[in-house]
């Protein structure tokens, strides 16, 4: 890893999905270490804190994004984070266990929150962000998403969507290191943490593998401070280890 950030930085951030567990918990904590934060989710409730400042987008609305990135234009943040995800969709339908159990629909729909969503806020943050000094462009995966440490299978359209999300880390990494010389784009591995996506899936983990949304967030906020352009591309665990793609 490069070395750790200077205690200033980042003068600012913006978390897109600020109403989730994760991000919620990632907001407090940059707010907590004096970072102002512009947090954003569909319906506005985001964690209350002076320097919290909250927006509002809806992931599958491209129109909504574009307005939230152009109200940051003239301060435009030097760390995003995207903190979206679906594992279970919300008409409850989980993760498939057989490729009998695909269905169109469903996978359109966990690709659409999963991978096409943070693509989408990329495509309107990214060119915003400053060329003159450090920046961070982080987004939510899972090491399911890793093809060479699949060994169970199952999952298909989870796996799947993480897949292709990290393909796209690694594509956006290569175009912004052409213009943001200082900067670095990487997706985060959480681990397992106690929020709605993992519920139904917490029985029978090892004891210590199950962690806390705080702790969790203080862990990946750590790993970000510490990112730099020789770490952009990259699929990095909440540990600070590379995951293979």
């Amino acid at each position: 890893m490069s070395k750790p950030a200077p205690a200033h930085w980042p003068a600012s951030a913006a978390v897109f999905g600020a109403s989730g567990g994760i991000g919620a918990a990632f907001t407090r904590v940059l707010a907590d270490r004096a970072v102002p934060v512009r947090a954003g989710s569909r319906s506005g409730d985001v964690p209350r804190h002076h320097l919290v400042a909250p927006f509002t987008f809806d992931l599958t609305d491209e129109a909504s994004i574009a307005a939230a990135a152009a109200s940051m234009a003239n301060a435009p943040p030097e760390l995003v984070l995207v903190a979206s995800g679906a594992l279970t969709l919300d008409d409850g339908t989980p993760p498939e266990k057989s490729y009998k159990a695909m269905d169109a629909a469903a996978m359109a729909q966990a690709f659409a929150v999963n991978t096409i969503g943070p693509a989408l806020i990329a495509k309107h943050m990214l060119p915003l962000m400053p060329r003159d000094r450090r920046i961070v462009f982080a987004v939510l995966s899972a090491k399911v998403g890793s093809i060479s440490d699949n060994r169970l299978g199952g999952w298909h359209s989870y796996r799947a969507s993480k897949a292709a999300l990290n393909m796209l880390v690694k594509n956006w990494a290569i175009e912004l290191g052409r213009t943001h010389k200082q900067g670095a784009v990487v997706a985060l591995h959480p681990g397992t943490v106690e929020t709605r996506l993992s519920a139904p899936f917490q029985q029978g983990l090892p004891p210590g593998q199950l962690k806390m949304r705080r702790e969790a967030a203080q862990a990946l906020v750590d790993v970000v401070m510490q990112v730099g352009p020789d770490q952009s591309g990259l699929l990095i665990g909440w540990d600070g280890e590379v995951i293979a793609p």
